[in-house]
């Protein structure tokens, strides 16, 4: 066989799993223009959260009388707010066809318990100055299904964080307490974002959308040890403090 030949064979890709953060923007109402004014609200109270944020428009828990929606208007507008669409929720035929027609995916309707995105703003650093990176500092405890995300810098966190709880930073995620939660740091692709914590029981940890979940953290001989998690490459490395 030649080298030509060889070289065909070897694997063209690999399939990876990821942890990303995807935003979900549930509609309570089809009314265009209204949703129009409150995304223009939320964007001026955070620009940098709708920077090309990657989204699922969910229909699911729209009201049976608000059913009949312009979904291609629908799409526009979050384009419009710099929001990227990247699937429906939905069961309705009549969403299901726009979403054929637009070439969305399709998630079907979730019953699982979502929370609202704790939206932090901050000022615009001057052009010519350093970019600032503010640090949130939370002095009480995460309980489960709080979520709570540092936008644009580190979050601090000076209790413990709970099962269930899941904490969310543009940079680096320090826990004075047990992680027993999920934190996700560098969620806009900063690699060089790293977690710290007293103890490690998390569900998940994940820098840049690589990412080890309970199943793969306890069999770490780290486990339950203070910690920090950085990332090498798309390999999470886990050492002692």
């Amino acid at each position: 066989m030649s080298q030509a030949d060889l070289t065909d064979q070897s694997p063209a890709f690999q399939l990876k799993g990821s942890m990303l953060a995807i935003t979900v923007l549930e509609l309570a109402s089809n009314n265009i223009e209204r949703l129009d004014e409150q995304l223009a609200a939320k964007v001026e109270q955070a620009p940098d959260f709708f920077d090309n944020t990657p989204l699922v428009l969910a229909l699911d828990k729209l009201p049976e009388s608000a059913h009949a929606i312009d979904i291609p208007a629908l799409v526009a507008l979050c384009r419009k707010h710099r929001l990227r669409t990247l699937a429906l929720r939905a069961a309705e035929p009549a969403h299901l066809e726009a979403a054929a027609v637009l070439d969305l995916p399709v998630l079907p309707p979730s019953g699982a318990r979502e929370r609202q995105l704790d939206l932090v703003a901050k000022k615009p650093a001057a052009p010519a100055e350093p970019v600032y990176r503010p640090t949130r500092v939370v002095s009480t405890p995460i309980r489960g299904g709080q979520q709570v995300y540092a936008q644009g810098g580190d979050l601090i966190v000076l209790a413990p964080v709970s099962p269930g709880a899941e904490l969310l930073a543009d940079g680096n995620i320090h826990v004075y307490g047990p992680l027993r939660g999920r934190a996700l740091a560098g969620i806009k692709g900063d690699t060089a974002a790293r977690i710290f914590c007293q103890q490690l029981t998390a569900e998940l940890v994940s820098i840049a959308g690589q990412y080890k979940v309970a199943e793969d953290l306890r069999r770490d001989p780290l486990w339950a040890e203070a910690v920090q998690v950085s990332l090498s490459g798309d390999v999470l490395n886990i050492t002692r403090l």
